[in-house]
């Protein structure tokens, strides 16, 4: 698949042919949505946390007498039906992390590249760099390339003056090649890649793990 390359004025300046392997490969949802799944779980901090009656600060003291109230037989406070009392099967802390092949969740990414390449939402720049930190620049030149659309910017590696620049925008996002996941690929419509983050892309996503592609986790296209 032949894509246009732009400079940071939005300018054709040459065609590039992306990598079949990483942007035509076969696309399984089915395991797009596992590796989505095992991203969101992994980021819960599973921290929550419910007294139970035995945890609860209460008198131990038998609330009233046994017998000749009338009332049903309780002897604590601390019991789930009272107001103050504890939780009765409430949550605790755990871990929600879900385990997920690297062969598997590399497919899932090619997956996702390759849907965003065949929908057009690809935009190649031949190269991007700032003097400064400037928040005003950067949103001129993204306006320039990918209109008012949300957009992922993929940096081939640590770039203090862009990654400063897109920090308080909501809609832009300035993120490592190597740091690239399910989530914000499917998060942002445009993904705008520097020719230097395409080669750091393909570093990785490149390998042939074409064996994990047409796994039947799901709808396959």
């Amino acid at each position: 698949m032949e894509v246009s390359v732009l400079n940071m004025a939005g300018e054709e300046v040459s065609t590039v042919e992306l990598p079949a392997a990483i942007f035509n490969a076969r696309v399984n949802r089915g395991l797009m949505h596992q590796a989505l799944v095992r991203q969101l779980a992994n980021a819960r901090q599973g921290t929550h946390k419910a007294k139970g009656r035995s945890e609860v600060n209460k008198s131990t003291a038998k609330i009233y007498r046994q017998k000749g109230t009338g009332r049903a037989r309780h002897g604590s406070r601390r019991a789930p039906i009272f107001v103050g009392g504890g939780v009765a099967h409430g949550p605790k802390p755990r871990s929600y992390d879900k385990k997920m092949p690297r062969k598997m969740r590399r497919a899932a990414l090619r997956s996702a590249l390759t849907i965003k390449a065949k929908n057009g939402d690809i935009v190649l720049l031949d190269s991007i760099s700032m003097d400064a930190p400037k928040t005003k620049t950067f949103v001129a030149m993204m306006e320039k390339l990918v209109t008012k659309n949300s957009a992922l910017l993929l940096l081939a590696g640590q770039d203090e003056n862009v990654e400063k620049s897109a920090h308080n925008l909501t809609d832009v996002k300035a993120l490592r090649a190597s740091y690239l996941n399910i989530r914000d690929l499917l998060g942002y419509e445009k993904i705008v890649l520097p020719l230097a983050a395409l080669d750091a892309i393909g570093e990785f996503l490149g390998e042939d793990d074409s064996a994990w592609e047409s796994v039947e986790t799901g709808e396959v296209e």
